[in-house]
This record gives C-alpha cells, sequence and structure tokens, in this order.
C-alpha cells in the first residue's frame, strides 16, 4: 500500500477549467489561470484521485513516490 503519492499537473495540457480546485481544495490551487499543486508529495486521500479522474483533459497525473506506479488518470 502506498504511503506518499506525487502530484504532477502538465501546464502545456491544463486549460484551467478549476474542476481539481473545487474538487481538492486542500490540494490544487490556480495560478494564472493554470492547475498547481500546493505540495508536490502528499498523504493518499481518495479526493487527489476524483480531482485527477475529473480532469477533462488529463492533466493531472499521480504517481507513487515509491515506485513511480501510475495511480491516476485511470484509464
Amino acid at each position: 500500500m502506498s504511503t506518499a503519492w506525487r502530484i504532477g499537473v502538465d501546464s502545456s495540457r491544463c486549460i484551467g477549467t478549476s474542476i481539481c480546485a473545487g474538487t481538492a481544495p486542500e490540494h490544487f490551487r490556480l495560478v494564472d489561470g493554470l492547475s498547481a499543486p500546493l505540495a508536490d508529495v502528499v498523504a493518499p486521500a481518495d479526493v487527489i484521485l476524483d480531482a485527477a479522474d475529473s480532469c477533462p483533459v488529463e492533466a493531472i497525473t499521480v504517481h507513487d513516490v515509491t515506485d513511480d506506479r501510475l495511480i491516476a488518470p485511470q484509464e
């Protein structure tokens, strides 16, 4: 079981819908109209997966810190 996740946002894909910030405001904010994680490494939380899976352009990625396995978005 994962003990920490790394959140990434691809700024070249992000279109600034703010769904992530609305879904998980404790983890995402908009900076200059684009999503940015509040912290790069976080404790696992379902709300982070919800935000990543809700992104219409799949700009948010969540990886396991230990083995770099992709956790979200899910295919």
